[in-house]
Order: structure tokens, then sequence, then C-alpha cells
């Protein structure tokens, strides 16, 4: 009869833990992958405006949380159309035989209740590599449409060259090696 009432009571905790984690989809009109790279003697920056995803998110233990992420490579914006074509060519991007970036999470690591670091795979030109990057949950609120919302910020800075890209592997390359990322996530709370 103990085993049974012990074995009740970590179910009925089990089921109180895992009602803890909220799940949002990405709100892709209000979530930005931001890049700057290095161009000749300065850095030239973009955004990549097309990201859709889960992120399951426990305000009280984000060590509980995790994300699924992929960004359109085709949504890249630089303020420039001809540049954002020729970056999509095969020498840069090569967004016509790999059109998506995809993040999806391993594990979080809790420093307080808004900060943490998340590792996870990362697949970027076909390549799958797995990295950690700092986040910070900005905040929790109502939305004018009754939803609820979370946003995120996390900076990342990857190399090209661990992807395949060469470009800036090069002697004179205009273009560097070292991508600082910028992420700023909008969820919109699963009903």
């Amino acid at each position: 009869m103990k085993h049974i009432i012990a074995s009740l009571a970590l179910v009925s905790f089990a089921g109180v833990a895992s009602a803890a984690v909220d799940t949002y989809n990405i709100d892709t009109a209000h979530s930005f992958a931001n890049f700057k790279i290095r161009h000749v003697v300065s850095k030239t920056a973009g955004s990549f405006n097309d990201i859709k995803g889960v992120i399951k998110l426990d305000p009280d233990n984000l060590a509980n949380s995790s994300v699924d992420a992929r960004i359109n490579v085709l949504s890249i914006s630089t303020g420039l159309a001809k540049r954002d074509e020729h970056i999509q060519k095969p020498e840069y991007l090569d967004a016509g035989a790999f059109s998506e970036i995809q993040f999806v999470s391993t594990k979080v690591e809790a420093k307080s209740k808004t900060q943490g670091v998340i590792t996870g795979k990362f697949t970027l030109h076909g390549v799958t590599k797995e990295i950690s990057f700092p986040f910070v949950v900005l905040g929790y609120g109502n939305d004018p449409w009754g939803g609820q919302r979370t946003g995120i910020e996390a900076n990342a800075v990857i190399k090209a060259s661990d992807y395949g890209y060469t470009w800036g592997q090069k002697v004179g390359s205009p273009v560097g090696d070292d991508i600082e990322v910028n992420l700023l996530i909008e969820g919109v709370k699963q009903k």
C-alpha cells in the first residue's frame, strides 16, 4: 500500500511539475535574427525576418525550458535588395541549396529566473554543430489581442568557417569569418 501511495504522489508531482512549462509559438512578425559581419574595414548588418518555432519555457526553473527554431535564409534583409540577392548566391549563403537555419536545444543551464545559457544543435549550410550561448528572458505580459507573450534576447558569435564557408579564410577577403548574432524573439503562448 505504501508503494502505491508513493507512486501516486510521484505521478501527481510530475503532473504539477510539467504543468509549469508554458509553450510559446515564435511570432514571426515580432522576432528577428540580427547579424553583423566584417566588411573590408567596417561591418555590415542585417536580419533574417522569417523565424518559426516553439519555445517551452518554465518561468520558475529555466533549466526545464527548450527551443526548436527555424530561420528562412531567403528572408535576409540588409537594407539593399541587390546585396541581399548577392548574399544568397552559392559563394556566400547558398540559399538555393540550404534555405533553412535550425536550432534545437539539448540543455538549458539556469543562472537565475531570467538568465541562462542554452546549448543545442545548430545547423547552417548543411553542417550541424553543438553551440552554447547566453540568453535573457525580457519579460512576460498580456498583448492587446487577449494573448500572453514572452520576450527573449540572446547573443552569440559563430565562425562561418565552422559551417563550410570559406570566404573569411581567403587572403584579402573583404568579408570576415566571425558572425555576431543577436536574437530578439517574441513568443505567443499557446492556449
